[in-house]
């Protein structure tokens, strides 16, 4: 898995870099092939705002929340990306069984 992580109107720090690297390690078990995070991290008046685009195999999921602080805000974004990964895999188990399904009955349209 490759991450980048950019700033805007806020220097990354190692430390930053680090953590959002540790949250995002997990995405990484959803699927057997690599994905490509792109994290932005940014300052809005007194709002800390991350948002992500992930990257796999023809698809594009993106993602943004907004925190008190950049941990707090990298938090949430990664339980999102967590949650839209889950479920876009289970559409694709989805549509595979109910294409084993179709064969089996042996109804074709």
């Amino acid at each position: 898995m490759r991450i980048e992580t950019h700033g805007q109107q806020i220097e990354v720090t190692p430390a930053i870099r680090d953590y959002v690297e540790s949250k995002f390690a997990r995405l990484g078990r959803h699927f057997e092939q690599p994905l490509d995070v792109r994290t932005l991290l940014s300052v809005v008046k007194t709002e800390q705002r991350a948002e992500a685009t992930v990257n796999f195999t023809g698809h594009t999921l993106h993602a943004q929340t907004n925190g008190v602080d950049v941990y707090a805000a990298i938090d949430l974004l990664a339980d999102k990306l967590d949650r839209l990964l889950v479920k876009h895999k289970e559409k694709q188990v989805d549509t595979v069984r109910r294409a084993e399904s179709a064969a089996r009955s042996g109804d074709f349209a």
